[in-house]
């Protein structure tokens, strides 16, 4: 990884760094325009308030064979690993001291494209995931809100190309995050997000999408 500057958010009851420049500029390009062309982009279905809605962007996840991960009413079986995915995943794993068995990137065409307010504490996740959010291409607006005290500020950081967000501790369960739509003029990005999956006990209530 090359030289970075980094800062701790500050989230009550969280756990979050921002890293920028972590991946180089040009590493950051390769890459982007590699999974821009190559990566089997889909756009689901997702389930929200009893009604099902197509994704407002397109995502793909890919993985060891067991990481199996259920959110949004979905049930995502991975995609084998792609050579620079497995290759960033032990960059990642190195510097940041974790381990991951899966990612799930989400790619956001334009302004237009979005991510609601969740948290990533699927069963499968644990109490207290460690999740390495990559960002590449075009500067987004990251926003995080408490779930539970309306009183503290709400957070918001700009991810840019080759920036590392860490979220750890118990940043899921306090925490809400959201990516939303903007006006301004912004090209492609692409998010990943690293994370290590197990299967819950007793397994799914399904194998396909519900």
């Amino acid at each position: 990884m090359p030289a970075t500057s980094g800062f701790r958010l500050d989230l009550k009851g969280g756990d979050c760094c921002l890293v920028d420049g972590a991946i180089t500029p040009e590493d950051g390009t390769l890459l982007l325009d590699s999974l821009l062309h190559h990566v089997s982009w889909v756009q689901p279905e997702i389930s929200m308030f009893g009604r099902r809605y197509r994704s407002p962007r397109l995502a793909a996840w890919y993985g060891d064979a067991g990481a199996v991960y259920r959110y949004s009413g979905l049930v995502n079986r991975p995609l084998p690993w792609r050579e620079e995915l497995l290759a960033l995943k032990a960059r990642l794993e190195e510097r940041f001291v974790a381990r991951f068995n899966s990612v799930l990137l989400n790619l956001y065409r334009d302004g237009s494209d979005s991510m609601g307010w969740h948290a990533d504490d699927e069963p499968e996740l644990g109490a207290e995931p460690c999740i390495v959010s990559v960002s590449l291409g075009g500067t987004r607006r990251f926003r995080l809100r408490h779930r539970f005290d309306p009183a503290v500020k709400p957070v918001s950081v700009d991810l840019v190309h080759g920036s590392v967000l860490i979220m750890r501790g118990r940043t899921q369960h306090n925490w809400k995050h959201a990516l939303p739509r903007t006006r301004k003029p912004v090209g492609p990005r692409i998010n990943l997000t690293f994370r290590y999956v197990s299967r819950p006990s007793g397994g799914f209530a399904t194998d396909a999408p519900a």
